[in-house]
């Protein structure tokens, strides 16, 4: 670790105890600044924790090309935070907690122990010997007529004064983690511009038969590949596995597409295909299936044919009528075009993530607000998105880097 700053004559606050807000203290108070984080829930980084309970996934080891791309239309201004702060210095950092990581088969990045505890207990253990003040069950309110920082807290209502502040507020979504969005209204009251929150990372609703969702809800749908026409006329496709609801269809399929089904759901409902067999063509399932079954009974020919069994199966059965099930040429073609009607987005708490925010253009190149000048923004509350695969903290902590820097910047000045 590089030595500790001379202190600096400054107080500034965090709101928000996520990895944005973590991280912006934590260059803050390497700087000698005096910091203090409010976080509103009863401990910190709540939905971090959550996130990697099935295994933290830090970063990904993709190049930094195809890194900055994922970003999409936000690709330039987030390249700029990761040009500080990318995949590679993430994984350093974590190892600087003394926590191994390793590259996993699919790219993603994920500390040895795959558990976001530890991480956390060693950062936030850090920041504290750094003379980091975390206060918890603080919700921030807004400012008063003179510009003092509101909060509610189990004691009451509690102002307090800094030189400058962080925003790090998170997005709209897992609101029982702390994500709620209620931010939106004192900022825009500000005169900031904001975005309209919309889910990212999400599921999506379709009108499965009833015994259908019934029968197979939670269930995987392994090796099938997702494709449709937006209303520009691009065609968008990508293979990979999704999980059935009872509502519809979520997983890491529908995820990698999300923006796109998203954003083409504004039209209206949207049809789309599902290719339940992508690694055959239409002519080889028909030929297989169009072979002779002898005694066997129609789905014990299915699947020994071509593996048409369970949930896949009763896909074809719900999308042909039963005249047509011994039909090998519409059968192999409801295998490579399944045609299903997407009808929205589920709710956006349920969503992984959040796209909209504050809008860049209320924003310099150092995420201080136009409006309100010696407060930055950083982390998910911002108006930018990914997909999951440790794309999403590495921004976030790469962000929070670029917020602290920003008010060194402005205070020095």
């Amino acid at each position: 670790m590089t030595p500790q700053a001379a202190a600096r004559p400054w107080r500034v606050i965090v709101v928000g105890g996520g990895p944005a807000g973590l991280m912006a203290a934590e260059v803050l108070s390497a700087h000698g600044v005096a910091v203090d984080v409010f976080e509103r829930m009863p401990t910190m980084g709540r939905k971090f924790l959550m996130a990697g309970r099935g295994g933290l996934n830090i970063t990904h080891g993709e190049a930094a090309p195809a890194f900055v791309a994922r970003y999409r239309e936000r690709a330039a201004i987030v390249g700029d935070w990761l040009a500080g702060f990318d995949g590679a210095a993430v994984r350093r950092w974590v190892e600087g907690f003394g926590i191994e990581t390793f590259v996993g088969s699919s790219g993603k990045v994920f500390p040895k122990g795959m558990k976001a505890a530890p991480l956390l207990r060693a950062w936030l253990a850090r920041l504290q010997a750094a003379g980091v003040h975390l206060h918890v069950r603080h919700r921030w309110l807004g400012w008063t007529a003179d510009g003092r920082w509101r909060f509610s807290t189990p004691d009451g209502e509690r102002t307090v004064t800094a030189d400058a502040a962080v925003l790090a507020l998170g997005g709209g979504s897992w609101a029982r983690l702390g994500s709620d969005g209620a931010w939106c209204d004192p900022l825009a009251a500000a005169g900031v511009p904001v975005a309209p929150l919309r889910p990212a990372n999400c599921g999506f609703e379709l009108d499965w038969p009833a015994e259908f969702a019934a029968r197979h809800a939670g269930a995987p749908l392994k090796a099938v590949g997702l494709r449709f026409v937006d209303a520009a006329g691009r065609t968008h496709h990508r293979s990979g596995e999704c999980l059935v609801t009872r509502h519809g269809l979520q997983g890491p399929l529908i995820y990698a597409l999300s923006a796109e089904l998203r954003d083409a759901l504004v039209a209206g409902p949207l049809a789309v295909e599902l290719d339940l067999m992508p690694d055959r063509s239409a002519e080889a399932l028909a030929a297989r299936l169009a072979q002779a079954r002898g005694p066997r009974s129609l789905p014990a020919h299915w699947q020994r044919a071509v593996g048409l069994k369970g949930i896949k199966a009763d896909l074809v059965r719900d999308a042909l009528p039963r005249d047509a099930w011994a039909d090998a040429a519409r059968v192999a073609a409801v295998l490579k075009a399944l045609p299903l009607t997407l009808t929205a987005t589920r709710p956006i708490d349920e969503a992984i993530s959040t796209a909209g925010g504050v809008s860049f253009s209320g924003l310099d190149a150092h995420l201080m607000l136009g409006a309100r000048p010696g407060v930055f923004c950083a982390g998910e509350m911002l108006d930018w998105e990914a997909p999951t695969g440790g794309y999403l903290l590495t921004a976030c902590l790469a962000s929070g880097r670029v917020a602290a820097r920003g008010v060194l910047d402005w205070l020095d000045r």
